[in-house]
């Protein structure tokens, strides 16, 4: 163990270099010593080595060290950030940087070379120097409160309601209808649930209304509607519209509002409104309910019934997505007409029948049924014959085109997300500017997202993507133009944004519940298809969300997926220009504006991602641990050779999320790659400020290699549109590199997911070869 003392007249940090896990072996400490003593601005004021850093007798050195010398920050020089976070947690107070000698210099580098050694000694200088310009975060405590608002009082709502009470917390539940059990006052029957998994069920949801109502931490408020929602997580003040006006305070929000069946007035190509006797799924529900199943224009018994799935589903012009349930909806009502009409004939056509796990006993049931007949097929025409409907179809299970003459056609329509409908918004073209039509129109592009061509936003008062002047950065196309559920005072629009299909889930790869307000989470059918027992677990999974979001806030605390990060945003409003980019590209809806266009920080909403942080031209904003000057001053501390020690310096940001972990996967196998790339890892590739992109090309550094989340239909950013945004970003950079007669080539941008470790090493090389063909960078020496 060896120590050295370098007298330090600003932060006192303490540098400390493990030798263990080989490296020791393969770099020189005692010259790290001397850069640590050297580097930033005025050098670490201590400096030791140890052989294990993170066992006990290690992490006491530390604790020792830190009490004895009076440190502040703490540069811990040894393995990746992300393991032994526990071994390395210094208490709140103490700002550590975790420097990765091993995975990023020893494992993936030749021992005892030059160039490794180098690489090490830059690591050491960068931490110092970010050290310096930096500090470890207080918790902002905040007076919250810890009641959970659910909102809808169907099967979800009931469920998640009954799910956080018992588990200790307050729940207010907000029910717009006068009665509780939602759709399935309207569902008589419902199919297996539970084996044999081939007998019809009966019964909706009123033992758990009953006991939802009886509980003594749950208040029921039927009847009415959230008028107004603001505030943020821990401290949401909601206004109830109903009988009884009221103002409440809670901490977290569940929205369970179900969905709405698809306008069967859309599907006029499939019958309806053509003859009284093509009715939908949900009205066949009520027929049972009711009373018997007959045919609307004659009162009589039907003697053939034709099923159409996926009506509106599946298709492009309608509903894209499958809406999971009809299948066995379709199922259920044919075993309930046989069991009532046993001579009437049931005809199933279908796409593609979906009865998944054990509900394919259930299929086959049915399929045993005598009466019952299932093809796969495509319906080309359904019309009025008569006092019949012609029902014609084509790419039969035969190869054959068919023709039926059904008394009843009935339409397994699809469901649209309660978030899509309020308002009569489905009645809307996508030529009006709004979220558009989920009909003919063709509202849905090829992913699925809802367009906003005019950015009208109805009355949420924002602009749609890409306005520069007042909108939502993308983030205020979909729900906001109509839904006015929860009328969210949030300046990016009244309720939770849709990504994909009008649906307000994130659709976060691990990430369920999420959407993109803190503190409020979608479950059941407002987040997707789903039966009632798919919903009651997604109603556990938000409960324990909610639950989560208000402990951590209670604590000053992050949530996911920077979850117990205590940092929140600093803004220097005196040199804010109102240019509103921060407002408009935070996925999270943080900021909201006065009157003037200044930012309004709601500290709980944030989610420590730095986007604003990138977003801001000005550089006024900051985190006490992340800011503009500590990555600046972090590229400054990188030594830059000239042009003839042909040691070419390559930067590389990477997203802490996806590539950071790839890279260190890739070090774990022990993957090589080139000693001239240094790694500084950014909460988001969407947090990149370009004033680092200045600061490392005008240094003389030969190019930035910038590596984020995968975007798309299949993947996607942990903070949504980040890894988009820096893609964005970087082409005005490149139209500057040209102006400035630097190759734009010598910036890049590369999408990894977190399981592609094996690229890292290819990316990272093949990066460098480009950059020696391009030759040095010609503000070397400058």
């Amino acid at each position: 163990m060896a120590e050295t003392m370098v007298e330090n007249t600003a932060a006192k940090i303490g540098v400390f270099l493990c030798s263990g896990c080989g490296i020791g072996d393969a770099l020189d400490l005692e010259d790290l010593t001397t850069v640590a003593g050297e580097a930033g601005d005025n050098g670490a004021a201590v400096c030791k080595t140890h052989p294990c850093l993170c066992n006990d007798e290690g992490v006491a050195l530390i604790n020792e060290t830190i009490a004895g010398d009076e440190l502040n920050r703490v540069c811990v020089a040894a393995c990746s950030g992300r393991v032994m976070t526990e071994a390395f947690d210094f208490g709140p107070e103490m700002h550590v940087d975790r420097t990765p000698l091993r995975e990023q210099v020893v494992w993936v580098s030749k021992p005892n070379d030059e160039d490794t050694q180098m690489l090490a000694q830059d690591y050491v200088r960068m931490a110092v120097a970010k050290l310096e310009h930096s500090e470890a975060p207080i918790a902002e405590i905040l007076d919250t409160d810890k009641t959970v608002m659910v909102v809808g009082g169907g099967v979800t709502g009931l469920t998640a309601a009954k799910a956080a009470a018992d588990a200790g917390y307050d729940v207010v539940l907000v029910e717009k209808e006068v009665q509780l059990g939602g759709w399935t006052n309207k569902f008589g029957k419902k199919f297996p649930t539970a084996a044999p998994w081939t007998d019809l069920e009966t019964g909706g949801c009123a033992d758990l209304a009953a006991a939802v109502e009886a509980h003594d931490r749950i208040q029921v408020l039927t009847g009415c509607t959230v008028e107004s929602t603001n505030g943020g997580p821990g401290m949401f003040d909601v206004t109830i519209a109903g009988s009884s006006p009221q103002e409440r305070s809670v901490g977290a929000i569940v929205q369970a509002t179900g969905f709405r069946p698809y306008p069967p007035e859309k599907l006029g190509h499939l019958g309806y409104g053509k003859s009284a006797d093509v009715v939908t799924n949900i009205q066949v529900e009520e027929m049972f309910n009711v009373g018997s199943f007959k045919r609307p224009s004659t009162g009589q018994a039907p003697r053939n019934v034709v099923f159409i799935q996926c009506a509106g589903s599946r298709d492009q012009d309608h509903l894209p997505y499958c809406s999971t349930v009809c299948c066995r909806t379709s199922l259920k009502q044919a075993a309930m007409i046989r069991e009532q009409l046993p001579d009437t004939k049931v005809y199933i056509i279908y796409k593609d029948l979906r009865s998944p796990g054990q509900f394919e006993l259930f299929y086959q049931k049915m399929q045993q049924d005598e009466g019952v007949f299932l093809t796969k097929g495509e319906i080309t025409e359904v019309t009025p014959d008569g006092d019949t409907i012609a029902v014609r179809a084509t790419d039969t299970l035969l190869g054959e085109h068919i023709e039926l003459k059904a008394d009843m056609v009935v339409l397994a329509a699809g469901m649209v997300p309660s978030t899509l409908v309020d308002d009569g918004i489905l009645e809307k073209t996508a030529d009006a500017g709004d979220v558009g039509d989920l009909g003919a129109t063709g509202a849905l592009d090829d992913r699925g997202e809802a367009e906003a061509e005019s950015g009208d936003q109805g009355d949420s008062g924002d602009a749609g993507p890409g306005d520069a002047g007042n909108g939502g950065g993308g983030d205020a196309a979909g729900a906001e133009s109509g839904a006015r559920i929860l009328n969210l005072g949030y300046r990016q629009g009244t309720d939770l944004p849709t990504l994909k299909y009008g649906f307000p889930d994130s659709h976060f790869v691990c990430f369920p519940y999420e959407t993109r307000r803190t503190a409020i989470y979608a479950a059941g059918c407002v987040r997707g298809p789903m039966d009632t027992v798919q919903s009651s677990k997604d109603a556990y999974g938000a409960a324990l969300k909610a639950i989560q979001a208000v402990e951590l806030t209670a604590r000053g605390e992050a949530v996911h997926p920077r979850a117990r990060d205590l940092s929140v945003p600093d803004f220097f409003l005196q040199r804010c220009t109102q240019c509103k980019r921060c407002t408009e590209e935070c996925p999270f809806g943080t900021l909201n504006e006065d009157e003037k266009g200044t930012p309004e920080l709601n500290t709980a909403r944030c989610r420590r991602c730095g986007i604003c942080l990138g977003a801001c031209p000005e550089r006024i904003i900051s985190f006490p641990d992340f800011s503009v000057d500590a990555i600046a001053a972090a590229i400054k501390a990188m030594s830059v050779p000239d042009e003839f020690d042909e040691k070419p310096r390559i930067l590389a940001l990477l997203c802490e999320n996806d590539a950071l972990p790839a890279l260190d996967a890739a070090a774990l196998a022990r993957k090589q790659w080139n000693a001239w790339t240094r790694v500084i890892p950014l909460r988001c590739l969407g947090s990149m400020n370009l004033v680092w992109i200045a600061e490392a090309l005008s240094r003389g550094i030969d190019g930035v290699i910038l590596v984020g989340c995968k975007h798309g239909d299949d993947y996607q950013c942990h903070y949504v549109h980040g890894s988009e945004l820096a893609t964005t970003r970087l082409e005005n950079v490149q139209e500057t590199l040209t102006r400035l007669a630097l190759e734009p080539e010598r910036v890049k941008v590369v999408e990894l997911a977190h399981d592609e470790s094996d690229r890292i090493p290819q990316l990272l090389d093949e990066f460098a070869d480009e950059l020696e063909e391009l030759g040095a960078s010609p503000l070397k020496g400058f």
